[in-house]
């Protein structure tokens, strides 16, 4: 697979985000078969592999950890602190708020280290900007692990431009995550993707394909589990998923007449919108991520790309991408 730039990390161009194998999505976890599709994602050249400690809590670490150790010196892994986490509460209500402090910051990076079973976590995100601390205050603490060996690089997650300056004023950030995808441009009109641009930093789209719903695949709300996280959105709501679907019934035959699958156009537009920008869209089965990284390969034209962001353009989907608590802690 070709190779993309997160500051100094040389990554696959598309990486794997593996949050669903045991966090949000799944109503079971299946340890076997995700290690089977972590494997899988090596020898297809992904390298770039995210996860957090909130996704579980913890056990994801420890399964991506355990699934890449044989494959350490040629993967690049990516991990996040910055919530609260009350693990006595039921799982989606364990984040009880944010914290970015610098005690916080060495805590979790020592716990992460072990979870992970490595020497060094490669990229290190602060996964929502906690306002009672300032961000100077959090780099530094952050910017002091890479001196001190235990992270390459670091990184921001959902952060406002403004912060994003001030952030690598202190230390250079190597990537910021935001969601991005056609039904999600936030990053577009925030500043945010200029702003990366401009610095030099590498973008991290997370959720590129619309959590499940830019590849077609998803048609009914029933068949989400009753407490995967995606009923809690506004997008999932009954009315407004209805009348998005009719969006998705016409990318379904743009990619159709292009030869290729739904995902793959979607996916195929986000690569397109610049070569500093390095998706990780996250899947449980073989079959998706082999399809997913094949997008890598399909070529767009400058009016595939605009005709294709037209159709999903913001002002035609129905409904916000997060309820009003969570989007409260997106673009600090």
């Amino acid at each position: 697979m070709k190779t993309r730039q997160l500051g100094s990390l040389s990554v696959s161009a598309l990486g794997l985000g593996c949050m669903g194998m045991s966090h949000a999505y799944s109503p079971t976890f299946d340890e076997k078969s995700s290690i089977a599709t972590l494997h899988h994602a090596v020898e297809l050249g992904v390298t770039l592999f995210d996860t957090a400690e909130v996704y579980g809590p913890y056990t994801n670490e420890i399964l991506v950890g355990k699934a890449l150790k044989p494959f350490r010196d040629k993967v690049q892994i990516a991990t996040k602190f910055g919530f609260r986490i009350d693990a006595t509460k039921p799982a989606a209500q364990m984040m009880v708020g944010t914290d970015g402090r610098p005690e916080n910051v060495r805590a979790v990076a020592e716990a992460s280290l072990k979870r992970l079973d490595t020497d060094v976590i490669d990229l290190y995100y602060q996964h929502r900007v906690d306002p009672a601390v300032p961000i100077e205050e959090t780099v530094g603490a952050m910017a002091e692990l890479v001196r001190a060996g235990k992270v390459k690089a670091l990184g921001l997650s959902e952060a406002s431009a403004e912060t994003i300056r001030r952030a690598h004023a202190v230390h250079p950030i190597a990537a910021v995550q935001s969601e991005y995808s056609l039904w999600t441009r936030d990053p577009e009109e925030n500043g945010v993707l200029a702003t990366c641009r401009e610095l030099g930093i590498g973008f991290v789209p997370f959720s590129p394909l619309g959590r499940g719903v830019l590849t077609g695949g998803l048609k009914k709300l029933d068949t989400l589990a009753a407490d995967d996280f995606r009923r809690s959105l506004p997008r999932f709501q009954a009315e407004n998923f209805d009348a998005n679907l009719a969006l998705i019934t016409l990318l379904e035959q743009m990619a159709a007449e292009k030869g290729v699958t739904a995902g793959q156009l979607a996916l195929a537009w986000v690569l397109a919108q610049g070569n500093f920008i390095v998706p990780i869209p996250g899947t449980t089965k073989i079959a998706n991520l082999e399809s997913n990284v094949a997008a890598a390969d399909i070529a767009l034209t400058p009016d595939e790309v605009a005709n294709l962001g037209d159709l999903l353009s913001p002002a035609k989907v129905a409904g916000g991408r997060y309820p009003e608590s969570m989007a409260k802690m997106a673009g600090r």
